[in-house]
């Protein structure tokens, strides 16, 4: 892939680290962001955010901008990833669904039955206004720092769908998906279909890279992924490939999917805490750009021991052509903004 002329919408950018590491080539400086770094773990988003709902704020430009800009200016961070929700296309669509504090994402009427797929997929995609305005907003006060679009996989979507809210195993989706397989299609050509389109709104207004995130994948044996998900993850991403901007793909728990995830055409492959890069890369073949993975869990743990393992990463991340420094899954609440902030320094240094 070559690095596309902007869009209409699109301001002319320098070439940035992210980019260049996306594009598969090694920059002099070694970039680095945070999943969820823009959140609960910012005081200055808990009082942007105060006496807001949370799909509310993904939903009020001004506010979504802010957000989404506010670890760019307290860290350092070489992008910022889109202030948003996997579950904001539903809402667009019309489905009933708030995020509910302490539990996540509830589906006021789950779909279990073909009846209930039938009129589900009556729903449009939304109006992207509200989002294509927070592109545009954030975009203008980004500068050169690029802006990564977001949206959920298929598979994440319809689980939430299926299960009504968050589940450990994702037991009803995993049934319908064999026991009624062709509901399960129809489902899931949706549920494609809408958060490939936010996806889209989202690089035309001006995001320079997409992140799709399958968050529930590695609920899935690989058949099961192979058969049932990943051809519509590809039919999801086919609305953003024309756009020539580079995709990376993230779960969680998905190490034996890793190959699969790729193969629906994307460039650079995000990797969980769970396994260590230079393995991901042997067998990714050692041709794909890697993002991750360093292990939330030790951003509250003594500085000497984060910093050893900071380096373990970059390190195995020397097996992959490229390399963009991340977490192997979101920021923790509880995560000290210092230390989110040393450790972009001593990426940097690196």
């Amino acid at each position: 892939m070559t690095n596309p002329a902007p869009g209409p919408n699109v301001p002319e950018i320098t070439t940035s680290p992210l980019l260049e590491a996306y594009f598969g080539r090694r920059p002099e400086r070694l970039p680095v962001w945070f999943m969820r770094q823009a959140g609960r773990s910012l005081p200055e988003y808990r009082a942007a955010r105060e006496g807001v709902a949370m799909l509310d704020s993904c939903l009020r430009p001004e506010l979504a901008a802010e957000i989404t800009l506010q670890p760019v200016r307290r860290h350092g961070v070489d992008a910022a990833i889109f202030f948003s929700d996997i579950v904001v296309p539903l809402k667009l669509a019309g489905v009933d669904v708030e995020i509910v504090p302490g539990v996540g994402p509830v589906v006021a009427e789950p779909v279990r039955t073909r009846a209930d797929v039938d009129r589900l997929v009556e729903h449009r995609p939304g109006d992207h206004a509200a989002i294509t305005e927070a592109v545009r907003l954030t975009v203008a006060e980004l500068g050169p720092t690029p802006l990564i679009g977001f949206a959920g996989a298929p598979f994440t979507l319809a689980a939430y769908l299926v299960e009504g809210r968050p589940s450990r195993d994702h037991l009803a989706a995993r049934t319908m998906m064999h026991a009624d397989p062709e509901a399960w299609r129809h489902l899931m050509r949706w549920t494609a279909d809408i958060t490939g389109a936010f996806l889209r709104a989202q690089v035309l207004a001006g995001a320079r890279a997409a992140q799709l995130f399958d968050s529930w994948a590695g609920a899935l044996s690989l058949n099961d992924y192979a058969t049932h998900a990943a051809p519509f993850s590809a039919r999801a991403l086919s609305k953003v490939r024309d756009l020539g901007v580079p995709v990376i793909h993230f779960g969680t728990g998905t190490s034996e999917l890793l190959v699969a995830m790729r193969d629906v055409g994307v460039d650079v492959i995000g990797v969980d805490y769970r396994l260590p890069l230079d393995e991901a890369s042997r067998r990714l073949g050692g041709t794909t750009p890697l993002q991750g993975n360093i292990d939330p869990a030790l951003l509250a743990a003594p500085w000497e021991v984060l910093e050893a393992h900071v380096r373990a990463v970059v390190q195995a991340g020397r097996a992959a052509p490229a390399h963009v420094v991340n977490l192997g899954h979101g920021v923790p609440p509880t995560t000290d903004p210092a230390v989110l902030t040393r450790v972009v320094e001593l990426v940097h240094s690196l």
